[in-house]
């Protein structure tokens, strides 16, 4: 899972990430990774056109945005 956030933040890339929060609501982003720092990534959540902080352990899944086709 680092491994992934890093490469993303590497190259600029959006993932789709499911979470879940503090008190145990899961939610699914899309997100630009800034950066990774130990157990947190910092990053840019379009879902809530915010920057956010996200605890690595919450997140359940992540993997790249796919791309629309014939849009």
């Amino acid at each position: 899972m680092k491994s992934l956030l890093k490469r993303a933040a590497e190259s600029k890339q959006r993932l789709e990430m499911i979470y879940i929060n503090r008190d145990n609501q899961m939610s699914q982003r899309i997100i630009k990774v800034i950066d990774v720092k130990g157990s947190t990534i910092k990053a840019y959540c379009y879902t809530k056109r915010q920057f956010r902080t996200f605890n690595l352990a919450n997140i359940l899944s992540a993997a790249p945005v796919r791309q629309r086709r014939g849009a």
